[in-house]
């Protein structure tokens, strides 16, 4: 019971941790376009298209949700072959490996999901799950360099600026590997990757 706890305990935080990443990851990809945040847009004054399907609070709670169990389940699979946990300092090719396999699984899940009950796909559910699949591999391969971002950062930076914290360690590689993972994969990049009531509020044409 008390690993179960801990478990899910472990899980929620790294959920919350990929729900901040990917929100922040939008500021680097779409530094000056308003994003469509679905029923949330009217907090901040923005239009309600869709409330939930298609829009980026969609995307920003099922990938990190799927993400972070794909995460945990992978680092079991993982120290379950190994006999013992593995870190990118102690095991840097499994966690490597484990980099890949976890997030390429993770977003699949979610692809699968959407293309299964979002209304947008009816009539189109494997084609758009099949194009999902292709962009999904795409992108993951442009995430090879996550764990290589808080070494190099440390060493660029000095360990007095880059801590081993939650901050350095997990939320700046995460946010960075969302980016390129969406940029690359569905080459979504300033005005490219934007839905139809993103391109209406940035004043592109549809």
């Amino acid at each position: 019971m008390t690993l179960s706890i801990e478990c899910a305990k472990a899980v929620g935080t790294t959920f919350g941790t990929y729900v901040t990443a990917d929100f922040l990851s939008n500021f680097i990809q779409h530094p000056t376009q308003k994003m469509d945040y679905g029923a949330l847009n009217s907090v901040v004054g923005r239009k309600v298209g869709e409330k939930f399907w298609g829009t980026r609070t969609e995307h920003i709670l099922g990938v990190a949700a799927a993400l972070a169990v794909a995460d945990h389940a992978s680092a079991a699979i993982f120290k379950n072959f190994l006999g013992k946990a593995i870190s990118f300092a102690d095991t840097p090719a499994a966690f490597v490996a484990h980099t890949f396999f976890f997030i390429f699984v993770g977003v699949i899940i979610y692809a699968a999901v959407d293309a299964m009950f979002n209304p947008a796909n009816a009539g189109q559910r494997m084609a758009t799950f099949k194009e999902e699949v292709y962009n999904t591999y795409v992108g993951t391969n442009s995430a090879w360099f996550e764990p290589f971002v808080f070494p190099f950062l440390a060493k660029a930076l000095g360990g007095d600026i880059v801590k081993d914290n939650w901050f350095w360690g997990s939320l700046v590689p995460a946010t960075l590997a969302y980016s390129t993972v969406k940029g690359t994969g569905w080459n979504d990049w300033g005005n490219s990757g934007l839905n139809d009531l993103e391109k209406e509020m940035n004043g592109l044409p549809l």
